[in-house]
């Protein structure tokens, strides 16, 4: 049936635009989750994160989805330098320092690449790009099963991660409680280092998908997807990662099923309209808890 095989087909892209959603409002979900920080500049860690992958293929010549844990390496060890120098002087300083120095973030790191590389637009082809997967009717692309199962494998990892190893807990009682975590022994400081680097890494995932997934990018390509990432935080509720998830997934879906029956220059509209009436009905989001 053509309905059918075109509502698999909306549904699919939108699975898989939410998967790259879900990575970027994870990681900065688990920044803020942990630190409290408002970091705008997260959607340029996504952008470098294209940028790390792009190279990393050029000088190596491997396959990209080799190339996908070493961007995330290399961006989380910089995010951690990002957090030491940038934002660790100032936490505590109130919100609108941080704001000022993420903003301040967005420049630098926009205008460092456009400066090392230029501002054109660049893209990378997997070797799997004329390879798809019939299924109901219609045939997925290869590249896209691929990216989804990634992202599953990664948001397992980040689960078992925080679940069973003591890093893991330590980051979620900071968390929940950042004074009784100290009281407990916790080096908070060093707890906020590494979250950080592991959100800088998730974003970075996202990137390396993109990338790869044949989307063209820039040293601008991360403005939009961070609004949006803090748009699916919101929408899911502030610090869940339950949520972050959901919300990706829920503005994938949304943006794509909104573009086929409305037009793509409704796709961003959409996705925001629900996250309005969401917020109307449930003022702290799908996951999120209400104040006692």
């Amino acid at each position: 049936m053509p309905e059918l095989s075109i509502a698999l087909q909306v549904l699919f892209w939108g699975i898989y635009a939410g998967c790259i959603y879900m990575l970027l409002a994870t990681g900065l979900t688990l920044i803020f989750g942990v630190m409290k920080v408002v970091n705008f500049a997260h959607g340029e860690f996504l952008m470098l994160g294209c940028y790390a992958t792009f190279w990393i293929v050029v000088l190596l010549g491997i396959n990209p989805y080799l190339a996908i844990l070493p961007a995330m390496l290399i961006l989380g060890l910089l995010g951690i330098a990002v957090e030491r120098l940038a934002f660790r002087p100032i936490m505590g300083t109130g919100k609108l320092n941080e704001i000022f120095v993420s903003l301040g973030l967005i420049y630098i790191l926009q205008n460092g690449v456009a400066f090392l590389w230029g501002d054109d637009f660049r893209s990378m082809h997997s070797p799997y790009a004329a390879k798809t997967i019939p299924l109901g009717g219609i045939n997925l692309p290869l590249d896209y099963v691929i990216l989804v199962g990634f992202t599953a494998l990664i948001l397992i990892a980040l689960h078992l991660f925080l679940k069973k190893t003591r890093l893991g807990r330590a980051m979620r009682a900071t968390s929940q409680n950042r004074k009784a975590a100290q009281l407990m022994g916790i080096n908070v400081e060093r707890i906020d280092m590494l979250c950080f680097g592991l959100g800088v890494a998730l974003a970075a995932a996202a990137g390396a998908l993109w990338a790869i997934s044949g989307q063209l990018f820039n040293p601008y390509t991360g403005s939009l997807p961070a609004i949006k990432a803090f748009a699916i935080i919101i929408l899911g509720g502030l610090g869940s990662i339950p949520g972050a998830i959901v919300g990706g997934l829920i503005y994938g879906i949304a943006e794509n099923a909104g573009g086929y029956l409305f037009g793509n220059h409704w796709k961003d509209a959409i996705s925001f309209l629900i996250l309005i009436a969401v917020l109307v009905v449930r003022p702290h989001g799908i996951f999120g808890e209400g104040e006692e």
